[in-house]
């Protein structure tokens, strides 16, 4: 619990910079015409919750729990509620609540677990946990931890990249680009430059003249990203 409120603490400020990368939601299979993704429905508000709007986020949250009090084991809901159910968490321990905080940052990320473990092969589910665990993790002051969550990170994105690979010529910039840069810097902080190479290369390769061709350059000299180069580049709220 100790450590966990320590890195709660770090995270409010880079909440909303990892959510917002789950734009690269886009990367998911499309659905049957006339259906409308389910966070299409509600990110707008979780966007604006996370940057002050509470009373957004209050209905994004609502949102969620209608439709998981009739299905509960819905995990795309599920994880979008595990984040807000987190950053409720992260917001009692600024307010000086220590015991709520903790209670709630780990009911947040029981939530997140529990969509992956229900959805694995979902990527409206795992994208939005990976973006989010591969920011935060930047934030965490303990090593361990900071790795255990970008390791989580990355087996995400690694889902997004195997069921997307056929394909990913067809994407658009924006959510290629998040996926490839967003697996090399992953690979990175894990040590793995050698599974980092390849997703710069094809970015160098493939994505000349976009802002991630200026990142993976940098990656080529530095073997390294900065957060501000390392994701969701470009991105604003409710694009």
């Amino acid at each position: 619990m100790r450590k966990l409120i320590v890195y709660a603490t770090f995270i409010l400020g880079a909440l909303a910079a990892a959510l917002v990368a789950t734009q690269v939601a886009a990367l998911a299979p499309a659905q049957a015409a006339g259906d409308t993704r389910f966070d299409y429905k509600i990110r707008s508000y979780f966007f604006a919750g996370y940057t002050g709007d509470n009373a957004a986020l209050d209905k994004g949250m609502k949102l969620c729990e209608d439709l998981l009090a009739s299905d509960p084991k819905n995990a795309e809901a599920l994880v979008w509620h595990g984040s807000g159910v987190y950053f409720q968490g992260v917001n009692a321990f600024r307010k000086g609540d220590a015991q709520a905080g903790g209670q709630l940052v780990q009911r947040g990320m029981k939530e997140m677990d529990q969509a992956v473990a229900l959805a694995p092969d979902n990527l409206g589910v795992r994208i939005p946990r990976g973006a989010f665990l591969l920011t935060a993790s930047r934030n965490v002051p303990d090593p361990a931890i900071a790795r255990s969550l970008v390791e989580r990170a990355v087996s995400d994105l690694e889902k997004a990249y195997q069921v997307q690979q056929s394909r990913l010529d067809k994407l658009g910039t924006h959510p290629k680009g998040e996926l490839l840069l967003g697996l090399a810097d992953g690979y990175t902080r894990l040590g793995q430059t050698e599974k980092a190479q390849p997703m710069i290369d094809r970015i160098l390769a493939e994505m000349k003249g976009s802002r991630y061709e200026a990142s993976a350059n940098l990656w080529n000299e530095k073997k390294s990203l900065p957060a501000n180069q390392a994701g969701c580049i470009g991105c604003h709220v409710g694009n």
